[in-house]
């Protein structure tokens, strides 16, 4: 058995779950043992982003001991769009936050 964290950024708080697992287990397994997914409905299991430690991963990638498997929740926006929208209004964009 090896211990794994199994974490969930909400907008309003964080949701951390230790978990003990068998060697071999694969972060998709690890995030479905942690009950997130179960008391989180909203997120769409089936297109659900998995990362280790920041780094995204596979669902069959298999955890070692003190992994933190990260679940990601969707992006509200697409930050490709919305840099594409703030030109096409004439908008730029300035170094240091716009100041």
């Amino acid at each position: 058995m090896m211990q794994v964290e199994v974490v969930l950024a909400l907008p309003e708080r964080q949701e951390l779950v230790v978990l003990q697992v068998a060697a071999g287990t694969t972060a998709r397994q690890a995030a479905e043992l942690s009950g997130l997914l179960a008391r989180f409905p909203q997120l769409e299991t089936e297109s659900l982003k998995l990362g280790v430690f920041g780094k995204a991963v596979k669902d069959d990638a298999p955890l070692r001991e003190h992994d933190r498997v990260e679940i990601y929740r969707p992006l509200i926006a697409d930050p490709k769009m919305v840099r594409r929208q703030r030109a096409e209004a004439g908008k730029q964009m300035k170094k240091g936050g716009g100041h």
